[in-house]
């Protein structure tokens, strides 16, 4: 399997180098990455000029760095690399939750690559007043992708990771809705509620599994709360909810 991997936090982000190293137990990884963070870039291509393509050194992976967006990173990645398999963009440093991944240049990444006819998976863990524990993280991204790597029926996936616990306390999958009018309530804090029949499929991976039992029976809104409805992409709540 030939995995390619872009990020909106530059090809030096210690996110990208811990997805590589979890990413390459399944097959082989090259990173094709914005040559300086490009966050909030949403789906922007570069189409004024050339764009520059390098080989850059990183530790135990082949790499390229490029002048312009994730977008572009995997137009140009594909090009480059026959056979891409999919396409894996993070880990984000920040979550990408709610009305943030309508500009989410690591949502971007996965979506240009759906666009061009293969599958995007989408990685973010939440940004605190530390640095991620990457170290902690790998045994979530090596549980996340034996999940969904086989899943070919799956185009576009949008994973957020929490910042502590272990994989076995709870992983959730869920078809999902954002509505941003709605309130924080029923234990949820981001104001964002999930229901279970949008077109897009997340992957909600919880800190313990007292939360995602909590998330799992809250999927549905209050009756009559006004719902914005999108089509084809993923909003999610992470670990934010509370038993």
């Amino acid at each position: 399997m030939r995995i390619l991997i872009t990020n909106d936090d530059g090809v030096y982000s210690p996110g990208i180098a811990a997805l590589a190293e979890a990413a390459a137990a399944f097959g082989e990884v090259r990173i094709v990455a914005p040559d300086v963070e490009r966050s909030s870039a949403g789906h922007s291509i570069t189409a004024s000029r050339p764009l520059d393509y390098k080989r850059t050194p990183l530790k135990g992976v082949e790499a390229f760095r490029v002048d312009g967006t994730p977008a572009d990173c995997v137009a140009l990645g594909t090009y480059h690399w026959d056979k891409v398999d999919i396409v894996l963009s993070g880990i984000n440093l920040g979550s990408n939750l709610g009305n943030g991944l309508w500009h989410s240049g690591t949502l971007a990444g996965a979506k240009q690559a759906v666009l061009m006819g293969l599958r995007g998976i989408a990685l973010s863990t939440p940004s605190t007043e530390t640095e991620p524990d990457f170290e902690t993280l790998k045994p979530w991204v090596r549980k996340v992708l034996e999940l969904l790597l086989p899943a070919g029926d799956l185009p576009l996936i949008n994973v957020n990771l929490p910042a502590q616990g272990t994989p076995e306390e709870g992983l959730k999958m869920l078809n999902e809705i954002v509505i941003p009018q709605a309130r924080a309530q029923e234990g949820f804090q981001s104001g964002t509620w999930m229901n279970d029949h949008g077109n897009g499929m997340g992957v909600v991976v919880f800190d313990t599994e007292e939360h995602a039992n909590a998330a799992q029976k809250n999927l549905r809104p209050p009756a009559g709360t006004p719902t914005t409805f999108v089509s084809s992409s993923v909003y999610e709540v992470g670990a934010q909810a509370q038993a």
